[in-house]
This record gives C-alpha cells, sequence and structure tokens, in this order.
C-alpha cells in the first residue's frame, strides 16, 4: 500500500525519541500498519545530535511543514498553547492527520480542534497526552468501553511523585528535593506547573472527559499543589498508616462529576501508595471490570515517543476508513448534546475526609474549642495526635476527621484559624480510601 508520509514539528527530547524509534523500528512498525510509515520533513529550532537527519527534508517554519502537500500526518511536539494551537488548526484545515503530545493544548482547545477535525473528517491522536508511554486513553477509550466508570485516581506527574517519594524515604523538606530534581533534570527551571499541579489538572480533565463523555473542561478542575507539604506532614502520614501522593481524581456522584487535583493522604496498603520516584500510575474503577490500574514511565524520550509512534500506526490503519465510523476522540458521541450529560460539581460541595496539622498554644481548653468548632460544623474526628510542645510552648495537633462536606471544613477552618490560641496557617490535606476492591 501506498505510505504514510510523517511530518515531525519539534526536535527536543520527545520529538527526537520519536524520530529514533520511527526509523529503528521502521519494518516493524510497516508490519503492524500494512504499510510503510516515513518521514518526510522535519522542522525543528535546534538540531537534536542524537537524531541523524540526513536526507531527511528539514525546515525551521512548522507552518511550512503543515502546509507540505507531500505530508499526511503532522506530529506536533513544540508545546505550548498559542503556536501549537495554529499549527495543528492549520493541518487540520490542510486535510491533514495530527498526532500530539501535547496535554496542554487538548485540555484548554481540544473541544475546539476536535469540532475543527470532525468537519475536515482527518484524524487527531493524543495518546501521549497523558501519562507518556502508559496506554491509559487507548484502554479507556477502547478496552473499558463496555463499563461505566465509577472513578479514576493517577499519579500523573512525575516530578511531584519524585519530591514526595524522596521527602518520606529521606525525611527532606520540600525545597531541598526539589532543587536535587531541577538538578536532575526532572524538573523545571521553572517547576510550576509540575509542583501546582497545573501539568496533573491538564491530563486528568483529558481522562475524565473520556471517561464519562462530557467536553473538556479544564477552566472547572480544582488544582492544589504540594508546595506547602511538610516533612513533618509526611512523617504524621505515616504513622497514621497513610502515604501522601500528588493524585488527580475524578468521580462519578449522584450530585455531578468531581475534578480535582491536591496532595491527598492514601493508605499504605493500596496500589498507588507504591508507586514511586519518577513512574506514573492511573486506577480506573469499571463497574463491569472493577479495579485496573496502569502503571509505567509517565515522560522521557521514547517512552513517549512509543504512544506517539503507536497513534502514527493508528493513523496509517484508519487512514482510508469513513470518519464517521471511527472511534470517537473522547470516546462518546454527540458529547455536550442534550441536557442530561453530567455536570463538574465545585468543589465546595465535593464530600472527602481530612488530615488537619495545627499549632496551639499549650493551655488548657484549647483542644476542646478545636473539638467544639468541628463537631458545630458537623465534622467528626476518626483519630488525634498531640505532641509534645515546641519551642515557643506551642503544640502541633494532628487531626484525622471523617469524611464531610468541603464548604464545612473550609468554615471549619476558617473559624480555627481565628482563635487567639492557634499559631499560623492550619495545614490541610485530603484523604482518599480509593478502594479497590469496590
Amino acid at each position: 500500500m501506498k505510505p504514510v508520509r510523517v511530518g515531525i514539528c519539534g526536535l527536543g527530547t520527545v520529538g527526537g525519541g520519536t524520530f529514533n524509534v520511527l526509523t529503528r523500528n521502521a519494518d516493524e512498525i510497516a508490519r503492524r500498519a500494512g504499510r510503510p510509515i516515513v518521514i518526510e520533513q522535519v522542522a525543528y529550532r535546534s538540531p537534536n545530535p542524537e537524531c541523524d537527519i540526513t536526507g531527511i527534508k528539514t525546515t525551521h517554519d512548522v507552518f511550512e511543514l503543515a502546509s507540505n502537500p507531500d505530508v499526511d500526518v503532522v506530529v506536533e511536539l513544540i508545546g505550548g498553547y498559542d503556536v501549537a494551537r495554529e499549527l495543528v488548526l492549520t493541518a487540520i484545515d490542510n486535510g491533514k492527520h495530527v498526532v500530539t503530545a501535547n496535554k496542554a493544548l487538548i485540555a484548554v482547545h481540544g473541544n475546539e480542534i476536535f469540532q475543527a477535525a470532525h468537519e475536515k473528517g482527518v484524524i487527531v491522536a493524543f495518546e501521549a497526552a497523558v501519562a507518556g508511554g502508559i496506554p491509559v486513553i487507548k484502554s479507556l477509550r477502547e478496552g473499558l468501553g463496555a463499563n461505566r466508570i465509577e472513578w479514576l485516581a493517577g499519579i500523573i506527574n512525575g516530578t511531584g511523585n519524585y519530591i514526595l517519594t524522596h521527602m518520606r524515604d529521606e525525611g527532606r523538606a520540600f525545597e531541598d528535593v526539589l532543587a536535587e530534581a531541577q538538578a536532575l533534570g526532572y524538573a523545571e527551571a521553572d517547576p510550576t506547573f509540575d509542583v501546582e499541579g497545573i501539568d496533573a489538572a491538564h491530563k486528568l480533565t483529558i481522562l475524565a472527559s473520556i471517561a464519562y463523555g462530557v467536553p473538556l473542561q479544564f477552566e472547572k478542575a480544582y488544582t492544589e499543589g504540594i508546595s506547602r507539604v511538610t516533612a513533618e506532614d509526611v512523617e504524621q502520614a505515616d504513622n497514621l498508616g497513610y502515604i501522601i501522593k500528588h493524585l488527580g481524581i475524578s468521580k462519578r456522584t449522584d450530585a455531578g462529576l468531581e475534578l480535582r487535583v491536591h496532595p491527598t493522604l492514601i493508605p499504605k496498603g493500596r496500589l498507588l501508595a507504591n508507586v514511586h520516584g519518577v513512574k506514573n500510575a492511573i486506577a480506573v474503577m469499571g463497574d463491569a471490570v472493577g479495579p485496573t490500574l496502569y502503571y509505567g514511565s509517565g515522560a522521557g524520550a521514547e517512552p513517549t515517543a512509543s504512544a506517539v509512534v503507536a497513534d502514527v500506526l493508528d493513523v496509517a490503519r484508519d487512514i482510508t476508513t469513513d470518519h464517521h465510523y471511527r472511534v470517537p476522540y473522547l470516546a462518546f458521541s454527540g458529547i455536550g448534546e442534550g441536557d442530561d450529560q453530567p455536570q463538574i460539581m465545585p468543589m465546595e460541595e465535593i464530600n472527602t475526609a481530612y488530615y488537619l496539622r495545627l499549632l496551639a498554644v499549650d493551655r488548657p481548653g484549647v483542644l476542646a474549642r478545636v473539638a467544639t468548632i468541628l463537631s458545630e460544623e458537623g465534622i467528626s474526628i476518626e483519630a488525634l495526635i498531640q505532641k509534645e510542645a515546641t519551642e515557643g510552648e506551642l503544640v502541633p495537633i494532628i487531626l484525622l476527621t471523617h469524611s464531610t462536606r468541603e464548604k464545612c471544613m473550609n468554615e471549619a477552618i476558617r473559624r480555627i484559624e481565628s482563635m487567639a490560641d492557634i499559631a499560623g496557617s492550619v495545614t490541610r490535606i485530603r484523604v482518599e480510601s480509593l478502594d479497590e476492591q469496590e
């Protein structure tokens, strides 16, 4: 059959890995696709010494590539929002299929991009946008297609997981481990997207849309980072039988859909609690299959390239299929149509348990007043640890609560922090059982 000709935009870490996997495994990929897949052109800003582009047409203009009539599939690996959006829409307008690893692009502009692709009858594939080399999007969209998805929860940012792992294993402070992660190349010079949960929220938005058949709604995702988690919190969670992980969580409830990213205490025996270092993992609960777990490398040149090339291969297989009969981009047909689609819940309406840490003046009645405030807000205490007084006669108090509504906890924390005998802010970390036997 006629070869599928690919244009790669971006020759950085993932672009270089994609180029090398496509060339190194060309024969194997052709056997799987039923036709050759060849690199027609590469657009790059800087050369990649790991890639031998001898004999390949090159350009520094990604839009030249997107308009090249000899290119069938544009692989967008430049990242970011604005230029990437314009590039993808240009490629679609020129009738080209698109493969991207850009989670920010899909989470923020995906609805627009998918509509444009549908009107043009072309494919947009984005497996590598979530969890690197782990094929979780294909699993959700196709492998679990018979299931009503009840919830999903994932460690979907390797930088945050690396930091929390080393904080627990070595008792180190957040700032210390972050600096090490930056030195090793796991964290960017500006780590905000990773440690404040924005990267994870992009990915969770995509997963939730595929799981529940709703439009992409990144702006409704609750996002909280790990920069306020201390070595003390990690130690106390361990003493209580929990491990702190930075999770993206989405659940189906009678009131709507939860969509949230935040530090979370999970029991030590859960599978997600035992995912360490820079690895990613996503747990998914389906009503028919039960719990499943998808684990592996969430980033890196060739792990991510594995997903990119798998998407190129899928495009090569489906390129002659009428677009009305292809698997929908977000797994469901008619997304956004009708009034019966589940809605994303505001964070203050979500119910969960909580870990609280506060510093109180060492005098009688303070703890009783804290307990009274919690009781008045309908919050019951599951466990309590009161430690020895620190310098300045401040007593660290650790509380675990039963499940309660977020807005009740917000009001309780506001009242506790207003007490004259409480020093500083109350640390709050949510607790999830993630019962894998549901």
